[in-house]
């Protein structure tokens, strides 16, 4: 079922962004196929707003990024940001306000507690490519391309580059931006910016499936499992080490751990509580 749009709508009465609930599972879906879904200010402000309310809702287990039409993200709306260069300052305090709005975005793409997965079924590029390596598992059609292409019209792709290279070697991310080429669904998944690709039409079922096996697991060990991940890797191998020890000791002492490993070793279904 649909709900309310976080943002105004558009002049078609359409969200910007629509959102879905299936069970446990959030589909938040990109919604400005005629603009291939670039983020607009007001989308960045949707997004953000609709994954602000996701991050309090302990009944959400897991969440799905998909778009509509035949682009997932061309990146920043180019159009809205060069209308402000006739601003008095030419345009300095919007551009910082969207980019420091979309670097709040991705960051609470890999803050939120429960698991994200893109779904992209065609072209991810700039800032859109980003938010694919923002996310924590990214389901890609074998017709999906990647790209940050940023340097063909003189505007190098500094803040997608941020998570993409966390995501893949550094020479395979410089190759992206450095020429602006794009990187086929296989490349991407070979160098790891996606987790599968899968038959076109056939990628938001496939990152749906996954959600609900996230789902079927205990929540609090993924609250615990996705904020660890992610603090250790940026952390030398001691420091990971000593932070992986005491999250393990952590975890080991919930109810759900205890459950877990007594319903493996009863050979039966765990009963999960979130505690």
């Amino acid at each position: 079922m649909l709900a309310s749009p976080a943002t105004a709508p558009l002049a078609s009465n359409e969200p910007i962004v629509l959102r879905e609930d299936a069970e446990r599972i959030v589909v938040l879906v990109l919604n400005r196929p005629d603009a291939r879904n670039a983020l607009s200010e007001a989308m960045l402000a949707a997004l953000s707003d609709m994954l602000a309310t996701i991050a309090g809702d302990e009944t959400i287990r897991a969440v799905v990024i998909a778009a509509n039409g035949p682009a997932f993200c061309s990146g920043h709306d180019l159009r809205e940001l060069t209308a402000r260069r006739s601003d008095p300052d030419g345009g300095q305090a919007f551009f910082q306000h969207v980019f420091q709005s979309s670097g709040k975005l991705m960051r609470s793409v890999v803050a939120l507690p429960q698991p994200v997965i893109a779904v992209v079924q065609g072209a991810a590029t700039a800032a859109g490519c980003e938010l694919v390596a923002s996310c924590d598992l990214a389901v890609a059609s074998a017709q999906a391309t990647f790209g940050t292409p940023g340097v063909n019209i003189g505007l190098f792709c500094t803040t997608p580059a941020i998570p993409i290279a966390r995501n893949i070697p550094r020479k395979h991310a410089l190759d992206m931006l450095l020429t602006g080429d794009m990187m086929s669904a296989d490349d991407a998944c070979r160098f790891g910016l996606v987790s599968r690709v899968v038959a076109p039409g056939t990628e938001r079922a496939e990152a749906i499936k996954v959600a609900r096996q996230i789902a079927s697991k205990s929540a609090l060990t993924m609250r615990i499992g996705k904020k660890a991940f992610y603090q250790q890797i940026e952390m030398s191998l001691a420091d990971a080490y000593r932070l992986g020890a005491r999250v393990m000791v952590d975890n080991m002492l919930t109810h759900d751990a205890d459950e877990g490993i007594r319903a493996f070793l009863e050979k039966r279904p765990a009963r999960w509580q979130d505690r």
